[in-house]
């Protein structure tokens, strides 16, 4: 071992001596990671240092004499002593008939008075000692009823006490009797299974529990735990040793458990706890720390989580592979059934699929390909023969240049994208085994590629996947419910597989610099080449991933009441079959992006432009709707709603006029026929405040707050601050002034933690009464509650950008804000639009993870655009004060 152990100070110390020398040794193994000592040699060093200090203390206290014994349990038992981990303990006491007791008496109290001061002592010198004291016939019955208690056990080491008792307390742990092999088995996998579930079941969480995790240590512990039990292994060494994992896997496994120990020790070196989740708040220092480096400290952090993901992805695939192994082998014989054969290469047993022969992949390399295709299409497969996923991974250097350029091989590949059946799951399995990263090197690149964002919750491969399930869900029945628009629009795209192929390489890019739209375009041109795809096919597939982005930007940050805005995406996108492509290609990325990303408001964005831009198109290019016989047929659709109202039409006409053009250009007919019937109904001088959704409305999910009140300058100020007081967030705001002075103002919001809102009358009318009071004392702000920034938004640095341009078609200005969410971002934009007599007319809500991009169509107080360019410059310089004073 690297590291030599320092004898204790003394032959008596005091508890300062050996306070200070167990300091020196924690200070000595934390100077040996730095200067990269291996791990084992640390964890070693570590345990080795803890047990001489607990041997002296047992003595210290008077136990050595006593029939008793100090045994380590659980990872110190396996010598894996983290700096922060706990040091489990078990006090094994003799009982009366033990041949080891001695001679000399000693009573209960004595002994319990002695082990007192052992623990005691231990804790005061700062050492995490979690102990139990059981006698052997106490540890047998609890190790029978818990598979915990059990597996701890079966790590015990001696430190102190009897050679004779140890060996029984072994004994009694491996008895058959105990817990059977099988039994054993199926406990730790159902184990593994719920810690799995309990981390999201991926290895690719934003920030993993490297010990919990799927592919995080505990997955090796399970492994020898199992291995333990079956085949008496004790270490990964060992199963090499006897066969059961081969040299790849082994140094797979080696250098994975490697790195991410290292990354553990480290966690608990800077926390100075026992920290297994590697938090946003530690990413970069573990990466300086592990002597990652990059351009930026973002890339160095990319850099790490990328060793760590695919450290993760290698634990998790061996993992998986020996303990369906190990089932196989302990399947009684009598239930094994006679395999079902599907052609000379691949057969089928107990629902796994196999090879016939260990060299079929060397003789017919195509059958590498071949085994997923038939799963794919066989709904009776369930998997794949662990001996067989090993001749895969064995056999992946078989997929070459020439291999690829192979027109049966590209054949195999369009039949599995055209498959019935489990095509995601096919691709994971291919991706876990090797062979997807192989057959298009691109996406090997990208395997365990992240983005230090919260908005990317995934690696890029993981999102890949992620988007190809998504779009496959499309054409489930289900699917009419969730999504009901793009739903029929998936089933009628004419060549599903040219959806899959634009969602495999829209990301392939990333991480190499350069716009990866554009780059992933000419991947994908590549691959349609190689499989013998036609001109139309090709072009349609790389004009898909080149503007796989154009419909999100559009319906999140254009106006899409503007026929103008409508007309320029429909000349882009030029018929519909590329519009249906591109609805289904955009809606599966946001859904697979970020869980949170998805909601009804996107989904209503998103609907909303497909159906105008459709509509645009049916029409034809060259004759774009008027906007006045546009407004002229939401009207009359309006007036349909409101035959039923018993108002009076001259009360409807007068007050339709007072509302100018601009109302009706971005109002539904569900909309204002609600507006019309309350203003109507309205009979105070009381600001009108409504909230809900319209009868009609195009989307029912969709909260709406509408403000009806004489304009004032800071009415948008004050309304969005109140809605951050009441835990509202604002999603699009609809901000138009009538010709009359009153300002008609819609409000999209949702609750504030992501919950879906209470639309309770009561929370409603509650609601209202709130908003209603603050805005008849608008010249006092509601109080913008100093709320904390939340702890993984302050991990991430947003530079505040502020861009301020006119539109002189529209007679306004458009200011565009870039910065780091925080809690009261949208009240503090609107006090200093306040401050600068700033009008707001429209607003686009964008929130991004971690960033902010905020769009706000304004006017000066005279309903013009800006013009003076230091005003403009006072304007983005006091947002920027604001925000670096709220940071």
């Amino acid at each position: 071992m690297l590291l030599n152990i320092e004898g204790l100070p003394a032959s008596t110390p005091t508890m300062a001596e050996l306070a200070e020398w167990l300091n020196r040794g924690q200070q000595k193994t934390f100077q040996a990671f730095e200067g990269g000592a291996s791990l084992n040699d640390l964890l070693k060093f570590r345990s080795t240092s803890v047990d001489i200090l607990l041997r002296y203390l047992w003595q210290r206290a008077g136990v050595e004499n006593l029939p008793v014994d100090l045994i380590a349990v659980g990872g110190f038992g396996r010598q894996e002593l983290y700096p922060a981990s706990d040091i489990d303990l078990l006090i094994l006491i003799a009982s009366s008939t033990s041949l080891d007791t001695p001679a000399h008496t000693y009573t209960p109290e004595e002994l319990q008075k002695a082990i007192e001061i052992f623990v005691q002592n231990s804790w005061d010198l700062g050492l995490k000692v979690g102990h139990s004291v059981r006698t052997l016939k106490e540890c047998q019955d609890l190790a029978k009823d818990d598979i915990t208690i059990a597996t701890n056990l079966a790590e015990c080491r001696l430190i102190v006490g009897s050679e004779t008792r140890f060996n029984q307390l072994q004994q009694c742990v491996q008895d058959e009797s105990l817990w059977t092999h099988g039994a054993f088995l199926e406990a730790k996998i159902t184990e593994q299974r719920i810690r799995h579930a309990k981390n999201n079941n991926t290895e690719y969480n934003l920030e993993p529990n490297v010990k919990a995790a799927p592919g995080g240590l505990r997955d090796i512990h399970t492994l020898i735990w199992i291995c333990g039990k079956i085949y008496k292994c004790r270490s990964i060494q060992d199963l090499l040793t006897l066969h059961l994992i081969d040299q790849t896997e082994y140094d797979a496994l080696y250098q994975s458990q490697s790195l991410i120990g290292r990354v553990r020790f480290a966690l608990h070196m800077i926390t100075q706890r026992d920290e297994n989740r590697l938090l946003f708040d530690y990413q970069k220092s573990i990466a300086a720390a592990l002597g990652f480096s990059g351009d930026h400290p973002n890339e160095t952090v990319e850099r790490l989580m990328k060793s760590y993901y695919r450290a993760a992805l290698n634990i998790a695939e061996i993992n998986h592979v020996l303990l369906q192994q190990i089932q196989e082998e302990l399947q009684p014989p009598n239930i094994v059934l006679a395999p079902i054969q599907i052609n000379p290469r691949f057969q089928i047993r107990d629902g796994l699929i196999e090879v016939t022969s260990p060299d079929v992949f060397n003789v017919t390399p195509s059958a590498i390909l071949e085994i997923f295709v038939l799963a794919a299409n066989n709904e009776n497969i369930i998997g794949v023969r662990a001996s067989t996923i090993r001749l895969l991974s064995r056999n992946q250097h078989l997929i070459n240049d020439e291999f690829r350029e192979n027109p049966n091989n590209a054949q195999y590949f369009i039949q599995l994208l055209r498959s019935p059946h489990r095509l995601f799951t096919q691709l994971k399995r291919m991706k876990r085994y090797g062979i997807l990263g192989r057959y298009i090197p691109a996406f090997g690149e990208v395997i365990g590629q992240m983005q230090y964002d919260l908005f990317h919750v995934y690696t890029v491969d993981a999102h890949t996947l992620l988007v190809i399930q998504k779009m496959r869900l499309f054409r489930w029945p289900e699917a009419l419910k969730d999504f009901p628009v793009v739903a029929q629009v998936a089933r009628q795209l004419p060549k599903i597989e040219i959806l899959y192929i634009a969602g495999i390489f829209h990301d392939i890019a990333k991480g190499r610099g350069g716009d990866h739209s554009q780059l992933g375009a000419h991947d994908v041109r590549e691959f349609c080449r190689r499989h013998q795809l036609t001109a139309w096919d090709s072009h349609l597939a790389s004009w898909l991933v080149e503007h796989h982005l154009l419909m999100s930007i559009t319906a999140q940050k254009k106006d899409l009441s503007d026929p103008e805005v409508i007309q320029n995406f429909a000349a882009k996108v030029g018929d519909e079959i590329h519009l249906n492509y591109l609805y289904a290609m955009t809606v599966a990325d946001i859904c697979a992006t970020n869980g949170k990303l998805w909601n009804h408001w996107r989904a209503s964005l998103l609907s909303q432009l497909y159906l105008q831009t459709r509509a645009a198109l049916e029409r034809g290019l060259a004759n774009p709707i008027g906007l006045q016989e546009r407004i002229a047929e939401t009207q009359d659709n309006a007036l349909e709603l409101l035959k039923f109202a018993r108002l009076n039409q001259i009360d409807i006409s007068d007050l339709w006029s007072s509302f100018g053009d601009e109302y009706f250009q971005r109002s539904q007919p569900a909309e204002i026929a609600w507006h019309t019937q309350a203003i109507l109904n309205h009979q105070s001088l009381e600001p009108l405040v409504m909230i809900g959704t319209p009868a009609g409305a195009t989307h029912q999910e969709n909260t709406q707050i509408f403000v009806y009140t004489a304009d004032k300058p800071n009415l948008f100020a004050v309304t969005v601050a109140e809605l951050d007081r009441m835990q509202l967030s604002v999603l699009d705001a609809r901000i138009i002034t009538s010709n009359s002075g009153f300002s008609l103002d819609t409000y999209v919001v949702a609750s504030n933690d992501g919950r879906p809102l209470d639309r309770s009358p009561e929370h409603f009318n509650y609601l209202c009464a709130q908003l209603k009071q603050a805005l008849a004392n608008e010249s006092e702000f509601p109080e913008i509650l100093s709320k904390r920034m939340p702890r993984e938004l302050k991990s991430f640095t947003v530079p505040t950008d502020v861009l301020i341009s006119n539109d002189l078609k529209h007679h306004r200005t458009i200011i565009e804000v870039r910065a780091l969410d925080r809690p009261g971002l949208l009240a503090q934009l609107g006090r200093i639009f306040y401050r600068f007599n700033l009008s707001v007319q429209h607003a686009k809500i964008t929130t991004l993870g971690e960033q902010a991009e905020d769009i706000f169509f304004v006017t000066d107080m005279h309903g013009a655009p800006l013009s003076d360019p230091a005003v403009c410059e006072d304007i983005a310089q006091a947002v920027k004060d604001e925000f670096i004073s709220a940071a």
